[in-house]
């Protein structure tokens, strides 16, 4: 099964919210149903972002690098957080 690294970033402010693993299924879903879903590679299945939170990513765009082999999704959160953190971002712990 092949995975392809996805950046999830929010329309409007630009932030990046996180990075998670589609595959061509994962993918299909996501543009199906307008949700963002990805391959869990720990539980070794799907999951709709949001589904047990309520913080869920509507899809507003989605973009292919220009090797093919990463996805940008633009999204609109819809709830409070992405990170199940509870932070807003995955990206919040600053690496100096």
């Amino acid at each position: 099964m092949k995975l392809i690294p996805t950046i999830i970033q929010d329309e409007v402010t630009k932030n990046v919210y996180m990075l998670g693993y589609m595959n061509a299924e994962a993918l299909s879903l996501t543009k199906k149903t307008g949700d963002v879903h990805f391959w869990s590679r720990k539980r070794k299945k799907f999951w709709k972002k949001g589904e047990t939170s309520g913080n869920i990513l509507k899809v507003m765009e989605i973009f292919a690098d220009c090797d093919g082999d990463a996805l940008l999704i633009k999204v609109r959160l819809i709830g409070k957080n992405v990170c199940h953190t509870g932070n807003k971002s995955c990206f919040y712990q600053n690496f100096k």
